[in-house]
């Protein structure tokens, strides 16, 4: 399936508040001051309606139901009986309560694909300071959620390194789910304690991990494990005798551990902090993307990195390095 930004009477549905986002995607607006108004100025203020299925023949499809835009009729994607769409207000309506604390700030919102993906991205207050150094991580929090049934609505967090506009993919795991789900209840205290509880987790997540970036800071791998480290990542194929393009990939990682992005502050030099990185910096920048224009291949890195097969080799690199440092 295409990621491309979604689209609704001609206008793109992704706007952003404040500084320009890393992705260079959308339009500049005024800070909103609640999700409503950020839903408004990114164009997510449509409903998602269930509409029967039926053949071409008239028939009606049983136990099937097709997840409509209102705005628009876009299909979204075709879902089951028991499915109930949570609309983009209700959806991220809960964030007001802590950007009204001062807890967050807007940052971006925006849909993929026709509208089935919305996202709206949050920015915590402080920052990541890797080993007192000039290496800056801020820390965001994300909130998706699917109109096609193929995920529930998720709180991500994803730190941002400042130097080279790098996401890292950390997933907060719960079972086999990634993320944290978020409860919808209709009074008002419920959604307090809602919205309190998920920036209890992240803070603390972020505590957690800046340890642990820390330590990534701190080791120095050898070129053996280096090697093993960028191999588990981008192995050879097996069955296909042409390893070339692995190969390739590993050779762009060393020339972005040596000279990537921040990867010349001292502090961090030569580190597997500094591997890691040089994994994120291909994946969001030089990992080929194959789309018509500039704009569409942006919106498909996007896709890629924060919910495709690019945040899921940064899960990995992740993990990796964490081993490798333990």
């Amino acid at each position: 399936m295409a990621h491309e930004l979604a689209e609704a009477n001609g206008k793109t549905n992704m706007a952003y508040f404040g500084e320009t986002p890393w992705h260079g995607l959308g339009t500049k607006l005024d800070n909103p001051a609640t999700a409503a108004e950020a839903i408004v100025a990114a164009g997510l203020d449509y409903d998602v309606n269930l509409v029967p299925l039926i053949t071409t023949e008239g028939r009606p499809v049983p136990q099937r139901k097709a997840t409509v835009r209102s705005d628009n009729g876009a299909v979204l994607g075709v879902v089951g009986n028991t499915y109930t769409p949570i609309q983009n207000a209700r959806a991220f309506e809960f964030l007001d309560f802590v950007v009204a604390d001062r807890g967050l700030r807007y940052h971006t919102a925006g849909a993929l694909g026709r509208g089935e993906r919305i996202w709206m991205l949050a920015k915590m207050p402080g920052h990541i300071r890797v080993k007192a150094s000039d290496d800056i991580t801020e820390k965001y929090l994300l909130l998706s959620n699917s109109h096609d049934g193929t995920t529930a609505l998720r709180t991500f967090f994803t730190p941002i390194r400042v130097v080279c506009a790098n996401t890292l993919s950390i997933a907060h795991r719960q079972g086999r789910q990634q993320g944290i789900s978020i409860l919808h209840k209709g009074d008002l205290q419920a959604k307090v304690q809602e919205a309190q509880k998920v920036l209890g987790i992240a803070h603390r997540f972020y505590e957690e991990t800046e340890l642990k970036i820390d330590q990534l800071a701190s080791h120095y791998p050898t070129l053996q494990q280096l090697d093993e480290f960028f191999s588990s990542l981008f192995p050879d194929p097996v069955e296909n005798p042409d390893r070339s393009r692995a190969g390739q990939t590993r050779q762009d990682l060393f020339h972005l551990f040596e000279g990537g992005r921040g990867q010349d502050i001292p502090a961090i030099r030569h580190t597997t902090w500094a591997a890691l990185n040089a994994v994120t910096e291909y994946v969001d920048n030089h990992r080929s993307t194959r789309a018509p224009n500039p704009v569409d291949r942006a919106s498909r890195r996007l896709q890629s990195q924060w919910f495709g097969s690019g945040a899921r080799i940064k899960e990995r690199a992740w993990e990796l390095a964490l081993a490798m440092v333990g």
